[in-house]
């Protein structure tokens, strides 16, 4: 009877106490207005589990992973008018040398304004004691004869510094036959960023096999020194029959040594967006600007190992094909402290040709920060936005369907 008696009450004290717990959780259930620094144990809407869980109960403004941009225009480039006959485009990372910052891009030079900058192009460097200022130094790689490997163009290079030598990888357009404009990515190493430069004539990221994500090209070679290898990031393009509907996505290859063998992740594509590769070794994972393309576009992303990536932050007037001056690149760290400044590119404005260089600048460091940076994107004057006008097709389909519902008097 005793223990029938020790029953009941404890039944009746769980129900007692599960009422208060109950009521109490109910009391919170509707979201404060300061909102909790810990994610709440209620069921929370999508929107406020990706508050605590991606963005970490941070505003913007004090997300390490949200910044605005800002442009300068680079000194020390000749663009010959801004007639378009010379170009440069898809800057390497920027890296710190012999006490200047070094940085290799796409360079074309030729009587015509040629598609994209891609045929007749080299690789070229700038030195630079400021990062405003460059002292062109001429080129770096250029395309061999035919029917080597980069015959046709060499071009969007990113560097490698691994064990006191450097490396330069790259897309090389014409293939060892001669006929076709295929874009492998090789690569050529030397003692010194100055050069002079060997070419490994094999390719060290081949393009997939028929029928898989990658066949149709490996663009834009991004190497870190991450979790003591090489993580070679890359793009490539998908699914279209056409240059108009190719989706893009991100995939890693990993190496122990800089020529290879590398290896694809068994994950590929690690992203589902994107255009060129632009990362950077942050806190313990790589974060990743998410540009131009796809359903993610304008974002940025962390990977905590590397390969799965989330949306962090969102981000206007990201720069294109950014090459990021990244201290900690190659150092194999295990804790990365983000980027400040690098170099991008950009078409030159109104009525003017080509692709030039840019410095672009952000907070998106651990060591840094810039309430300015940080501040919420500035509002669009009309000026800008009348320039992103509708064409003459668009009018007319209006036309048309104001026809609809507006009789004629």
């Amino acid at each position: 009877m005793e223990k029938i008696r020790h029953l009941f009450i404890v039944v009746i004290m769980m129900v007692f106490y599960g009422n208060i717990t109950a009521q109490e959780k109910g009391k919170t259930e509707v979201f404060p207005f300061y909102p909790p620094k810990e994610k709440p144990d209620y069921k929370l809407s999508k929107a406020l589990e990706r508050y605590y869980d991606d963005y970490k109960g941070e505003r913007a403004e004090t997300n390490e992973l949200f910044s605005q941009f800002r442009y300068t225009e680079l000194k020390g480039f000749d663009y010959n008018g801004y007639d378009g006959t010379r170009n440069r485009r898809d800057p390497s990372k920027v890296i710190l040398a012999n006490n200047k910052y070094y940085v290799w891009y796409t360079h074309n030079h030729t009587p015509n304004k040629p598609t994209n900058g891609v045929p007749n192009s080299d690789i070229w460097y700038a030195t630079s004691k400021d990062g405003f200022t460059w002292e062109e130094q001429g080129p770096a790689i250029s395309r061999p004869e035919k029917p080597n490997k980069g015959w046709d163009a060499v071009l969007t290079p990113d560097i490698l510094v691994w064990k006191g030598k450097y490396y330069l990888y790259y897309q090389a357009f014409g293939d060892e036959n001669g006929k076709n404009r295929q874009n492998p990515v090789i690569v050529s190493y030397a003692d010194s960023p100055d050069g002079p430069w060997t070419a490994y004539d094999k390719v060290v990221i081949p393009k997939g096999k028929e029928g898989e994500w990658d066949k149709r090209c490996i663009h834009d070679p991004h190497p870190f020194v991450y979790k003591g290898k090489i993580y070679l990031y890359y793009k490539s393009d998908l699914a279209g029959s056409s240059h108009k509907d190719l989706i893009r996505m991100h995939g890693v290859a990993t190496a122990e040594d800089p020529l290879g063998p590398f290896e694809k992740h068994p994950l590929n594509p690690i992203m589902n967006s994107g255009h060129e590769t632009t990362l950077f070794p942050f806190k313990d994972g790589m974060a990743a600007f998410v540009i131009k393309d796809g359903n993610e576009r304008s974002t940025i992303q962390y990977a905590k190992d590397g390969v799965n990536f989330e949306v962090k932050a969102t981000a206007k007037y990201m720069p294109l094909a950014g090459g990021p001056f990244v201290p900690d690149a190659f150092t194999n760290t295990d804790y990365g402290r983000g980027i400040t400044w690098g170099i991008s590119f950009a078409e030159p404005g109104e009525g003017k040709k080509g692709n030039i260089l840019l410095r672009f600048d952000c907070d998106l460091s651990l060591d840094v920060h810039d309430e300015a940076m940080k501040k919420r994107p500035p509002l669009l004057d009309a000026d800008f936005l009348i320039k992103l006008k509708l064409d003459e097709e668009q009018r007319v389909r209006i036309t048309k369907e104001n026809q609809k519902y507006i009789k004629s008097e």
